[in-house]
Parts: C-alpha cells; structure tokens; sequence
C-alpha cells in the first residue's frame, strides 16, 4: 500500500512529539507500505515567522512567503533526522524540490501541478520522502509569471495549506489512501465539547465533510477536502496523540459516498458563532440588482454566506438579508454605504451576535420531513430562526447566538445521534 501521512503543527510541536510521530511512520513502513510524510511548521512557529514580517513591515508577499515558509524547513528536517537516527531511509524535500506548482497568488496561492516522478523512485527504493506542507513554487509552469526575476519563487498556499499539500501529493503519487493526524481521533456528529454525547463517525461521505468543514468544522480545511473528492482519494483522519504501537487506530474515513453502506438520515450538527446579519430595506427590485450589491462586496473581500430575498408585492421595491462574519461587518457596512445610494437602497438593518446552526446528512435527499422537525425542535425551545438556507444535503438557520448551544444540544438529540454506537 502506498500512504501519504499528514502531520500538523501540534503533532510536531517540539522534539519529544515528533520523535512520537516517527515512530507513527516507522509502524507504516514495518507493514510493507510506501510512506510520504507531509508535515507542518511546529506549533506556533508559523505565527511567529508572519508576526516578523508585520515587524519589518514587509509587504512584498514574495518575500512575505520566504519567510512564513521557513517554518515547515525546520519541521522536515528535524524528522527525517529523527527517523534516520531510527535506522529509517528518509530524506527531507522542500516544496520547490519536488516540485508542487502554484499559482502566482503569494500567500494565497492554488496548487497548479506536482511533479511527482523524483518521489516516485524514492518511494520505490522504499525511501520515507519527507515533504514541506504549506508551499510550493510559483512560474516556471504555463501561466506561471514570466521573467527571470519572477520565476520560481517560493509560494505559500494559506490557511489550511497543509492538510491541501497532503491530499494533493496523494493524488500525485496515486497513493491508496491519505492519513490526516491531528489532536483529535475523528470526526465527531457535533462538537464534544459542547454535547459531551457526540459520537466519532466511522464513515463520512465527501459531501458532508465538505458541509461540515464549511459550517464551522474545524477538524480538515474545505479546500483539502474538494481536492479529496474531485481525485477521490480516500482521506483518514486519526490522534497522532494514540498510541504508534497500535496497530489498528481508531479514526473516520471519509470516501465517496457509494462506499458507505448505510447512510443515517443526519449524520452531524454542525454551528458558526460570531455571525451578523445585515438587510437592505427598500431595493430597488429590477434584473442585475444582486449582482450590483453583492459585486462590491466580493471586490471588498467580504465574504457573504446566507442570503434571502423577500418577494416584492408591487415589483418595485424588495428586501435583501444575507450574513457575514461578525469581524467583516464594519467592512461590509462600508462598501454597502459607499453605493447606497447608486443601488437606491431604502436604509439598512443589522444584527449582531448570531449563530448558524446547521443539520448535515447525506439521508436527506430520500426522507421527507426532516427540515419540519428542525423547525419543530427549535420552536419548542422558543427558538426564533431569523434565516434559512438550505441544500440537497443541508438545512441551515441563523438564530441568537445566545441559544447556539441549547439548539446544538437538542437537535444532536433528535435525530438520533446522542444514542450510544
């Protein structure tokens, strides 16, 4: 079997963890497995490098990136020493030497291409390839920036960069399956921090881990999870805190969704906290109106989530709702007044202090009936829902952030899933 293993910060926060994650890797490549490592700067490390760069007021983002990108440097070699020291074949391999192609969006950039053929043979030889997660190498590839001066530099892809270079490698290197550690042993139906109940999913399907992540998941980044689906690689997510010696670790699949055998009709809760919601009264009601708002935000780098548009009875004038982050809504505030008045916008209502709460499962498509008993639940704890959004596999509703957790609570109770495995 060949494996790509990811390790993130914590997993590797100082020496004593990343001798334990060797000792992860050493287990794999006991049972015959070609291994590839992706791992993450050490804990906090990252923050410190971005923190110099706001120091030395860099604003350069190629440079900005030489030096965020330092980080997973250290991270790789320290563990193909370590290894080495375990009497383990490995070798350390930056994100320009192997190479993974990026776009040319510094510090945010998409992973274009990996030339993945100098891992292949080392993997072959059954040499543990350690690599830079986070980076990669902008021009030098079609579309790529032309010039000596800007070709192949170094590019850093952003918040869950990662957990993106891992499931990206394993698409590269065919490999039969991506192993994601973390500090938590799976994905859970809901927060066990709130709903001490939550139960470790064995199985989820692509889709719904990708709803989950985009509704306040935090265990795998939505991009990671998109690359995931459209090469279908299957991706694991396991404790690098369990013990290496296991041979058998707990964890949750997630695959496509023809692999799972039995679907429950909810397979999770998930919630957002820290949303705002912001209406526009009085628009003008006519084609192109929401592109002309929603166009200015975008160009603003607000990013709107939910979005309802209440029918207007004479065809002239109609209201808009949509939510934000409530750390974006001051911005937000700011493009919409900025073009109020081209948009003839009445005036404008916000509310802040909100939460999303959002019931996820792939066995919605075939029952009836389950959006009713959301409804049902949250009107029996005197829930008001202020928005609704939905999907083919997802119901969603912005409510007071105050009663965030009583919803949470109470739905993962509904549908079943507090019940024991």
């Amino acid at each position: 079997m060949r494996l790509v293993m990811k390790f993130g910060g914590t997993s590797v926060a100082d020496i004593e963890r990343m001798h334990n994650v060797a000792n992860h890797i050493a287990r794999e490549v006991a049972a015959g497995h070609e291994v590839a490592v992706v791992v993450s700067a050490m804990a906090g490390e990252t923050n410190r490098l971005v923190n110099l760069t706001r120091r030395a007021q860099i604003t350069d983002k190629h440079e900005y990136d030489v030096v965020v990108a330092a980080g997973e440097q250290v991270s790789i070699g320290l563990l193909a020493g370590i290894l080495q020291s375990k009497g383990i074949a490995a070798r350390s391999w930056l994100g320009w030497q192997v190479a993974v192609h990026t776009s040319d969006a510094h510090s945010a950039a998409r992973i274009r291409s990996i030339d993945a053929g100098r891992l292949q043979t080392e993997l072959a030889a059954k040499r543990v390839a350690i690599v830079a997660g986070f980076q990669g190498v902008s021009g030098g590839v079609s579309g790529g920036v032309s010039g000596e001066d800007e070709a192949m530099r170094v590019s850093t892809l952003g918040r869950g960069g990662s957990d993106t270079s891992a499931v990206a490698l394993a698409a590269a290197l065919a490999a039969d399956r991506c192993d994601i550690y973390t500090d938590v042993d799976g994905v859970y139906t809901t927060d066990p921090n709130m709903v001490p109940q939550a139960k470790r999913l064995a199985q989820i399907s692509y889709e719904e881990m990708l709803e989950m992540a985009s509704l306040g998941a935090r265990v795998l980044h939505t991009r990671s999870v998109e690359l995931a689906m459209a090469h279908h690689v299957p991706l694991l997510v396991r404790s690098s805190f369990a013990s290496p010696a296991e041979d058998d670790i707990i964890g949750t699949l997630i695959c496509d969704e023809d692999d799972i055998m039995e679907h429950e009709i909810v397979s999770g809760i998930a919630y957002a906290q820290n949303e705002a919601k912001i209406t526009l009264l009085g628009v003008d009601d006519k084609p192109g109106i929401a592109a002309r708002i929603f166009g200015p935000l975008a160009q603003g780098h607000v990013n709107v989530d939910m979005i309802v548009q209440n029918i207007s009875p004479d065809s002239k004038k109609t209201d808009i709702t949509f939510t934000v982050s409530q750390d974006e809504l001051t911005r937000a505030l700011e493009v919409i007044k900025a073009h109020e008045k081209d948009l003839g916008i009445g005036s404008v209502n916000t509310a802040e202090n909100m939460a999303k709460v959002s019931i996820i499962g792939v066995g919605m498509r075939s029952h009836a009936g389950v959006a009713q008993k959301m409804f049902d639940e949250l009107g029996a704890e005197n829930i008001n829902i202020h928005v609704i959004s939905t999907s083919e596999i997802k119901v969603s509703v912005l409510i007071d952030a105050d009663y965030a957790e009583l919803a949470v609570r109470r739905l993962h109770a509904a549908y079943g899933l507090d019940a024991p495995a």
